[in-house]
């Protein structure tokens, strides 16, 4: 198949939850899907279950880490010589334990992957999106309503997703004179394996254990796809996308 007849896709954190769906979900639509993260047997994985016909290309990468993420965007550019969308998803947490009892050590884990890793990424694609013909190109950040509004124990993540709002506007203007636009996506519990806790019993600002709602991913997945089939002249700036009745509204 022509591939040029296909505009490509960068999803980070494609091994498993959202970034596999969204990955996925991208390649049904005739995407041509990069799909990147640590572990490279769930990546593999992830392409052996996508549908035929339209290329998944499998690079194992570590976004806290400059040289991992130049690698992946070169190999990206060497082999499709441009970039139409990257799903900036690679995240990661930290214990729920009381703030004053993390290490250092736990916060810049999670700081590295959740924001300097989206940063390090988005640089790259703009790099890429600038320099192609036609020029220009569509980021979206995963962020999430704790982009809003915390959980109890949970200050790196919260601190890094506040973040990424910042940074996610700050890609949007930085980008609006080179035909690059940027939203973002703010998921509440989608039913991946890394909500399973959710609906087990989660600990709530009140100090009660609640089980919560979650959502079928493949509403985050379609809310994706909206937001990368735009035209650069539209944009998705911030959606929320969540279980309806879940303990959000009112949180914070």
């Amino acid at each position: 198949m022509n591939q040029s007849a296909h505009k490509i896709a960068l999803v980070t954190g494609g091994g498993s939850g959202i970034g596999r769906a969204v990955a996925l979900g991208l390649q049904a639509e005739g995407y041509v899907v990069i799909v990147a993260g640590r572990r490279a047997e769930a990546l593999r994985e992830t392409a052996s279950i996508a549908c035929g016909g339209v290329e998944m290309l499998v690079v194992p990468a570590d976004v806290s880490q400059p040289d991992s993420v130049r690698a992946l965007f070169a190999r990206v550019r060497d082999k499709f010589g441009r970039l139409d969308v990257l799903f900036n998803n690679a995240g990661a947490g930290a214990p729920a334990i009381p703030m004053d009892e993390l290490t250092v050590e736990q916060w810049r884990a999670v700081v590295d992957v959740n924001l300097t890793g989206c940063f390090l990424c988005a640089q790259e694609a703009i790099r890429i999106m600038k320099a192609q013909q036609p020029r220009g190109g569509r980021i979206i950040n995963n962020g999430s309503i704790s982009a809003h509004a915390p959980r109890p124990y949970s200050a790196p993540y919260t601190a890094t997703k506040h973040a990424i709002t910042g940074l996610t506007k700050s890609i949007s203007l930085d980008g609006r004179a080179h035909d690059i636009v940027c939203g973002q996506i703010d998921i509440g519990n989608a039913a991946t394996s890394m909500t399973e806790r959710m609906a087990a019993g989660i600990l709530q600002a009140s100090g009660a254990v609640m089980p919560e709602p979650r959502l079928d991913v493949r509403h985050v997945v379609d809310a994706v796809l909206y937001m990368a089939k735009l035209p650069l002249e539209a944009n998705v700036q911030f959606m929320t996308v969540m279980a309806s009745k879940m303990p959000f509204v009112g949180r914070g």
